[in-house]
């Protein structure tokens, strides 16, 4: 089992003693690095900005251990963003819950979600599994247009409080919000490389690279496929939850296919199957996003473009071609 465990995939560029020395010291150095980056970055830069980013990159990297990770390509994680979205923002406005509770209960929503979609959609392998992913998330979405008195319809849920923290800590101002976003994605980041790297992940590892194998060894491949989709929606549904309270909105878009979409961009532009990759690919396409918005309609055909150099320049995505140069994984 140990040869198919240790194995990533050879895009990520990852050396073969993932527990080396050297990798552990790199990785926690990059853990510091990213936690002092995260300690000046609302004072050096829009802390709105910055929390768009953090809740997009926890996105990411709640897609990439599903795709990069688990082997399963999701077309519709956009269910569990939005709906998470969703609830959060309701339950903060009208039932006055304090912003940390909506954004639990938020993040329930999209666990649940994605127990009940991830126990149909491993039922198929490859594209179909794909393609069932994407109907059950445009089935959200149609609830989500189809219920206003719930969602809003197509005004969204608007002026959502962001309310006190604990019921003590206001959090109106842009950069009392931004620690507790910060310190969401730093905990959300800590916890997928856990699992990463812990025995679980090792044989998640293994299912995505010859589940055959890993099933004629003894482990039933549905049930961790099944929990890294559901892990993997939770933490998409924390993104979504925490998005709403952000931008004090929760709207269709959060719903719809396109986000999924972005959401795949982000992981294939950082770099699939590395751990810090994706956050990469969030701070460029959300970059993006933000200072080509005069381009309007425009902003589309520049990120096409922009990913098609990306491909051709970049082939394991921005970190995956630097780790695979210094021949260590990130």
């Amino acid at each position: 089992m140990t040869d198919l465990a240790s194995t990533d995939a050879p895009a990520a560029g990852l050396s073969l003693a993932e527990t080396d020395d050297g990798t552990a010291r790199l990785h926690r150095n990059l853990f510091i690095a990213i936690a002092v980056m995260l300690a000046i970055a609302p004072f050096v830069a829009y802390p709105v900005f910055v929390m768009k980013v953090l809740c997009f990159a926890l996105f990411a990297l709640a897609f990439n251990l599903l795709l990069g990770y688990g082997g399963l390509l999701s077309f519709g994680h956009a269910a569990y963003f939005g709906m998470a979205s969703y609830v959060s923002a309701y339950t903060a406005k009208n039932w006055g819950l304090t912003p940390e509770l909506a954004i639990l209960l938020g993040t329930a929503v999209g666990a649940v979600l994605g127990l009940v979609f991830g126990a149909l959609a491993i039922r198929r392998q490859g594209i179909y599994f794909a393609m069932i992913t994407l109907a059950l998330a445009q089935m959200v979405f149609f609830f989500s247009l189809q219920t206003p008195r719930f969602t809003g319809g197509e005004d969204g849920i608007q002026a959502v409080p962001r309310g006190k923290l604990f019921g003590l800590v206001s959090l109106a101002d842009d950069r009392a919000l931004y620690w507790l976003v910060a310190a969401i994605f730093m905990g959300g980041l800590l916890l997928i490389y856990r699992v990463i790297h812990s025995p679980f992940g090792q044989v998640c590892k293994a299912i995505r690279d010859n589940e055959p194998r890993a099933i004629s060894l003894g482990y039933r491949a549905n049930q961790y496929k099944l929990m890294v989709f559901v892990l993997s929606a939770t933490l998409a549904g924390l993104a979504g939850a925490t998005k709403a309270i952000v931008f004090q909105l929760a709207s269709l878009t959060d719903v719809y296919w396109t986000m999924s979409g972005e959401v795949v961009l982000m992981t294939l532009v950082g770099g699939l199957g590395t751990v810090f990759g994706p956050i990469v690919g969030a701070i460029v396409i959300v970059a993006m996003q933000n200072y080509l918005a005069t381009l309007g309609a425009w902003v589309t055909v520049v990120q096409g473009g922009i990913f098609v150099l990306c491909v051709l320049l970049f082939r394991e995505g921005i970190v995956g071609v630097i780790s695979k140069a210094i021949k260590k994984p990130l």
